[in-house]
């Protein structure tokens, strides 16, 4: 099928297919007073070609999903994107993906839109989440012309806020898994990264409702409190 360019000459070259299921993308849901056991979450999790959040590239995603208080393990998601010219370094060492199968992946639009009819409407949760939401945004803006407005939640900025009286230091994925009592099979790869954060995930939302904080609105607000006391406080 041959591809046009659309958004005012400027954007992405879709196909007419590609652009109709842009278009069919649900809008991300308002946050309300649902229980966080009622709320779908999409947990992800990204390896990418480096750590630069301006030139870097998303290179895989994974993500597992939070329903009715559990993991489904019936909703996954993994993908490779395709990377013309993507050459092995030192990142490589770390996740593991070869430029061979960066090379026979799927095409960045098409990845990106499975992706996001994955995702729904959900707010979406990952480690350090900031990184993965500037990734990712950036990801969809250049291969979709798409904004993301999903609602983003930061599980290592969760983890303190519940956990008050873990020990100092606590930091790395590695770190909260272990402090639970996780075992984690496999690291640096987005599908088993993204379980683990998930399971971490599932306690600290348990956890939550157990000290009041039991919807959305009610978890972020305490986020936002404790982000102006330590702002405060330095």
């Amino acid at each position: 099928m041959s591809k046009f360019t659309w958004f005012s000459g400027r954007g992405p070259a879709l196909t007419h297919n590609q652009l109709e299921r842009l278009r069919a993308l649900r809008e991300p849901a308002e946050l309300d007073e649902r229980s966080l056991r009622q709320q779908r979450f999409v947990v992800l999790d990204l390896e990418t070609s480096g750590l630069n959040m301006r030139r870097d590239q998303v290179l895989s995603i994974g993500a597992v999903v939070i329903d009715n208080g559990a993991i489904d393990l019936s909703q996954q998601f993994e993908c490779t994107l395709q990377r013309d010219g993507h050459q092995a370094s030192a990142s490589t060492l770390i996740h593991g993906i070869a430029p061979s199968q960066i090379a026979n992946g799927v095409e960045p639009a098409e990845a990106l839109l499975d992706f996001m009819e994955f995702v729904g409407d959900s707010p979406l949760l990952a480690f350090h989440a900031e990184f993965d939401q500037r990734m990712l945004a950036r990801a969809l803006k250049q291969s979709l012309g798409y904004r993301l407005r999903h609602a983003f939640l930061d599980v290592a900025e969760i983890a303190p806020l519940i956990c008050p009286q873990a020990k100092p230091g606590l930091a790395g994925l590695d770190d909260w898994t272990a402090h639970f009592g996780l075992q984690v099979q496999e690291r640096h790869h987005a599908s088993a990264d993204a379980l683990a954060t998930a399971e971490l995930a599932l306690i600290l939302l348990s956890k939550a409702r157990q000290q009041q904080l039991d919807s959305l609105p009610a978890l972020l607000q305490a986020l936002n409190s404790r982000r102006r006391q330590r702002a405060y406080s330095m």
